[in-house]
């Protein structure tokens, strides 16, 4: 075991984004302080928690104040908590409420004549305006060189009649499946190796509600800011895509130039880093603003990717050698050493864990020391892993088990029969819960489990071949 520090090239982008829409921190704050939960979207959208939309227009000079207040309200004299049509500040920034016409078009408060404000500001020239969006005559030169949508050309949202029965193991029909709590209020995005769509499904149905179209074959698939929009790589395509589920529409592409696959979400720092192991790179992006930070220059083909404690850890594909990037030291790479048929790899305490699939064995690394603390047996072809609380979480393909570990000294204390008879490969956490799901590639089942209880809630079957099985909160907005 040797150990070796590099010190990583790292490239900053100091590009400004295309979707960097500000906020005036004072209208920011006055928001904040008014509406609790009010989600200010990165391209400048005002949202409230009943999904009450605003688009924002800049004044083409700010007025000068000591303290922002309401100016102007229509109808007149409301305060911003009731959500009158318009808002006028009096620094001159504006909020139209997005309204729906008599047809169900998305449109804003039609006056014979606006307000000067209204007609001479100006709406963000990189928003993510509402599909079908219709303004007012008066009002068409608040657009700028902002692209409406009003014929809904960019939506992918398809009704798919995609048939998978030549691809599945069983295609008899799935009796009706009943719905645990812990799914209610949640949706579930489906990707297959035999389609480009992401397949869309409520929990508990078996076949898909809609789809939405993709330009390839995902190659992995991440829901972030609440489930409201989707990160996507997809093969042979050098460009991170990001979808808005809540209007099914490709609202950006990230050009890499390089060709990324795994997507790895830091949701306590909003970030997702995004491996290119071809290019021998990491992407950093910023979730808050959905633009390119940073580029991360590793050594090899990186794959099966991790975060811990400040740390990436990954596996060099040709080599099969692991790495660790400190982040809390200058993006130094540490040399974890040469370990053959990797399948999954697990951090906490200064303990690496690194899981043989051949051998089913597992070998835990000392980080201060590169040394060999453990080795210990473990399920049959271990394939992935998931450290909860104080304990290791290990699944096998082979035997559709998962093995609990206890951290504190590497014993087994359960053990988990999935009972599918098939072959399951991701492990996977819900975010913000003690939840995990199981996927079975072979059955084409996924498997719902509570980790603290170390018990099996349900497994639900559908008429899908899965690849991988996303769960996120549900989104109605635009609707």
């Amino acid at each position: 075991m040797r150990k070796l520090l590099i010190l990583l090239g790292l490239f900053i982008f100091t590009t400004t984004s295309a979707f960097a829409a500000k906020i005036p921190e004072e209208v920011r704050d006055y928001l904040n302080k008014n509406i609790q939960g009010v989600d200010i979207r990165f391209d400048g959208v005002i949202i409230f928690p009943d999904n009450t939309i605003y688009l924002p227009l800049y004044p083409s000079l700010f007025s000068d104040i000591k303290t922002l207040q309401i100016k102007e309200t229509f109808p007149a004299n409301k305060k911003i908590e009731e959500k009158p049509d318009i808002v006028i500040f009096n620094n001159d920034f504006v909020l139209l409420k997005l309204l729906t016409d008599g047809t169900g078009r998305k449109t804003v408060l039609h006056q014979t004549t606006p307000p000067l404000q209204v007609r001479t500001g100006l709406l963000p020239q990189d928003m993510l305006v509402p599909s079908g969006l219709i303004l007012p005559e008066n009002l068409k030169g608040i657009i700028g060189n902002l692209k409406v949508d009003t014929k809904q050309e960019d939506v992918i949202k398809i009704n798919t009649k995609e048939s998978f029965e030549e691809f599945l193991d069983e295609t008899s029909q799935i009796a009706p499946q009943t719905l645990i709590p812990q799914l209610k209020n949640k949706t579930l995005f489906v990707t297959t190796n035999y389609s480009k769509n992401i397949q869309v499904v409520e929990p508990a149905k078996t076949s898909p509600k809609y789809a939405l179209a993709q330009k390839s074959i995902p190659i992995d698939v991440k829901a972030v800011n609440d489930g409201k929009f989707l990160l996507v790589t997809s093969y042979e395509r050098p460009f991170l895509d990001i979808i808005s589920v809540a209007d099914s529409r490709f609202i950006k592409q990230i050009n890499l130039s390089a060709f990324p696959e795994e997507i790895l979400v830091d949701t306590a720092l909003n970030k997702a880093y995004v491996t290119a192991p071809s290019a021998s790179t990491i992407f950093v992006v910023d979730l808050k603003t959905m633009a390119l930070k940073q580029k991360i220059k590793i050594n090899g083909y990186c794959e099966k990717l991790i975060l811990s404690e400040n740390k990436l850890f990954y596996v060099d594909k040709l080599k099969n050698e692991i790495w660790a990037i400190d982040m809390n030291k200058d993006y130094q790479l540490v040399d974890i050493g040469r370990f053959p048929n990797v399948s999954a790899l697990a951090f906490k305490n200064n303990s690496l864990f690194i899981t043989s699939r051949t051998k089913s064995r597992v070998a835990v690394i000392d980080y201060n020391t590169l040394g060999l603390e453990y080795e210990f047996t473990t399920v049959n072809k271990p394939v992935a892993m998931q450290i909860y609380g104080d304990y290791l979480y290990i699944l096998g393909a082979q035997n559709n088990n998962i093995q609990k570990i206890s951290l504190s000294n590497c014993k087994e204390v359960d053990k988990i029969e999935l009972g599918t008879d098939g072959f399951s490969t991701n492990f996977n956490l819900i975010d913000n819960t003690n939840l995990a799901i199981i996927t079975d590639i072979k059955k084409n089942f996924f498997t719902i489990i509570d980790l603290e209880k170390s018990k099996i809630l349900k497994t639900y079957a559908m008429n899908v071949p899965m690849k991988n099985v996303i769960i996120a909160d549900e989104v109605k907005l635009f609707d």
